[in-house]
């Protein structure tokens, strides 16, 4: 929506500046530029121009703001017809954002300067030149992009009286072209003309019918049969593989072969990376945190350093000074989807471990809160079992051998449960994918006998899968496949498909079992007691449940009635322990930046760890949580 955005010195020496259109480049070089019209009116002719109503000038808005202190002048253009609420913000954030990141190139520069003159000197050229380098170096454009890009994102234009009156005068055009019904138009139908028009209709719509039949379209029996697409696919046709895989979220090997998917990171992306605007500021914060010189006077010195004693080391925390920092951080951290009682919880403990504290240096109250709860986060984040499942499998196979070496090693049981419409078959077949690239043998089991289409949806994963690792290299081993589908249709008990599953596994010698499961509502208790009897049936390794990044309140809501539903209801018999929730995966979460607080929520209900989370449409879109990464998220 912009023209042109420029920072410049008021004598006219430009420091940088961006057109955003070809024809504006153009005219920014000519002597009409509105720019340089606000340069020599305001600045050099010295007339008075009122920075809040701006100017126009050729069908264009200048909007600037200054730095006095350092005699900068900051400009945006954009069309005069196009109001744009933002505009002021959009400018005392880029002054504040280029006077933080470049403070002392500015200084060096503005001093070679002060003898008044427009031409540059050689010490002027030379602090210019640094200047702009350090502006590449920090890759200042995509700052200012960021910083764009979150306003236009924020604000929308205004209509105003202008676009209205616009709009009415169009109206007024549109019924002055529209001609007047004659007087013949508004005389009466007769009864006889009524008749006649009936009938004519009921010929037309008679002969109109073709072999389509009732559905008057006129379709034959050929293309009826073109649209009909529920007859089997074809187990033998071609799969198309290239929108299966994703090679720029390929996950790595590691020294010892092993595939790992790769860690989620939400600076992933070269805008991400750029320090956020909060670390821009407390630059020129440090900057102005001058060191009191050597040669000074020792007693000036040691009076200054009691005044500084007094103000920050002697310092203890009470609840009233952490009250209005706690609940700042409360909100950001519910900003951040994280639980409402649990952000509030969090809050309170790391009060009550802050109480009674001394501050220590120049340490402020929020700094000392904030790294208080970094490290309550990370205690919350930080998982307390083991989240290496290829280690699990190994670890299984093995004890199985010692225990019946002449009997095919127990296979290792993953079952997938959630709510309906997370993601639990597109997931599973992700957690499939990674477990091919590790060289294992795989059987889906389709549980879901209740939903319409579950079956198949498994059964076109298997096929994808299936061809991905041909091509990919994961070739069958003498004869056996290195996927299956375990499936006995719809309406059957689902304990008994995976029981039949698991047996089918360890006879055919496949490594692991992923137990696809129906979605149920977590209130739903005759769905959660046939789920518990899956559970109670079948003792798989690992309950893993799936919900979206997306949601709050609602996850811990879900996440914690599943956990309890299982330990209940699986326990009932009283026949063996309690079986709750074992790991999570969590869905969509490329849809959610860095409102990461589902994760932490999750987390600090049940104790147990994130193990993945799904991040786009493909086999290879599935990602690994590092903690420091996800309390980075949290406190940005």
């Amino acid at each position: 929506m912009l023209d042109h955005v420029s920072i410049s010195h008021q004598n006219g020496l430009i420091l940088w500046s961006r057109s955003f259109t070809p024809t504006f480049a153009s005219l920014v070089q000519t002597s009409a530029s509105p720019v340089n019209a606000l340069i020599k009116e305001a600045f050099i002719e010295g007339k008075a121009r009122n920075e809040e109503e701006g100017f126009e000038k050729d069908g264009y808005s200048v909007r600037w703001t200054m730095e006095n202190g350092l005699g900068l002048v900051f400009v945006v253009v954009f069309p005069a017809l196009l109001p744009l609420t933002y505009i002021p913000e959009l400018l005392q954030r880029t002054k504040q954002l280029f006077v933080s990141l470049f403070q002392p190139y500015l200084q060096s520069l503005i001093d070679s300067l002060a003898a008044g003159t427009l031409v540059l000197s050689s010490a002027s050229a030379t602090a210019l030149g640094a200047l702009k380098e350090s502006i590449v170096e920090n890759r200042w454009e995509a700052i200012f992009d960021r910083c764009l890009k979150s306003l236009e994102g924020t604000r929308k234009p205004a209509r105003t009286p202008v676009n209205l009156h616009r709009q009415a005068q169009l109206n007024a055009a549109s019924d002055a072209s529209t001609p007047a019904l004659s007087d013949t138009e508004n005389t009466p139908v007769t009864a006889e003309e009524i008749a006649k028009n009936v009938q004519a209709l009921k010929t037309k719509m008679k002969g109109g019918r073709g072999k389509g039949g009732r559905g008057g379209r006129g379709e034959g029996a050929d293309e009826m049969a073109a649209l009909d697409f529920s007859a089997p696919a074809d187990a033998n046709a071609a799969v198309d593989t290239e929108g299966l895989v994703s090679n720029e979220a390929l996950g790595v090997r590691n020294a010892s072969g092993t595939y790992e998917v790769a860690d989620w990171d939400y600076k992933r992306s070269v805008e991400d990376d750029l320090p956020s605007e909060e670390e821009i500021l407390a630059k020129r914060v440090d900057a102005l945190a001058i060191k009191p010189s050597a040669e000074e006077d020792l007693r000036q010195s040691s009076a200054w350093s009691n005044v500084f004693s007094r103000l920050t080391g002697k310092k203890t925390l009470t609840q009233e000074d952490l009250k209005p920092v706690l609940v700042e951080m409360e909100r950001h951290l519910m900003s951040k989807n994280v639980a409402k009682d649990i952000s509030e919880k969090l809050c309170e403990s790391v009060g009550a471990a802050l109480v009674g504290k001394k501050l220590g240096g120049l340490n402020s109250v929020k700094s000392e809160v904030q790294n208080a709860l970094s490290l309550s986060l990370t205690r919350v984040l930080t998982p307390k079992t083991s989240t290496d499942i290829l280690l699990e499998i190994q670890r299984k196979r093995s004890a199985s051998s010692l225990a019946s070496p002449d009997a095919p090693p127990d296979p290792y049981a993953l079952t997938f449960v959630g709510v309906n419409g997370v993601g639990k078959s597109t997931n599973l077949s992700k957690v499939c994918f990674w477990l091919l690239q590790n060289g294992l043998r795989v059987l889906i089991a389709a549980c879901d006998t209740f939903r319409s289409g579950a079956v198949e949806q498994l059964r076109v994963h298997v096929r994808n899968l299936g061809a991905l690792g041909s091509e990919m290299g994961m070739e069958e081993e003498s004869g056996n496949k290195k996927i299956e589908l375990f499936e006995r249709g719809y309406g059957k008990d689902a304990a008994g498909i995976a029981k039949d599953a698991i047996a089918y596994a360890k006879e055919n010698k496949f490594d692991v079992v992923l137990i696809d499961t129906a979605g149920r509502m977590q209130d739903n208790e005759p769905l959660m007691r046939a789920l518990a009897k899956l559970v109670s049936v079948n003792n798989p390794d690992k309950i893993i449940f799936v919900g979206e990044a997306l949601v709050g309140n609602e996850a811990v809501d879900q996440l914690s009635k599943f956990d309890r539903s299982l330990k209940d209801f699986s326990s009932a018999g009283g026949l063996q322990k309690k079986r709750g929730i074992d790991g999570i995966i969590l869905t969509k979460f490329d849809t959610i930046d860095d409102k990461v607080g589902a994760a932490l929520s999750m987390t600090y209900v049940t104790g147990q760890p994130i193990l993945f989370v799904g991040c786009g449409q493909t086999y290879t879109d599935l990602r690994q949580l590092k903690v420091n990464h996800i309390v980075q998220a949290l406190l940005s």
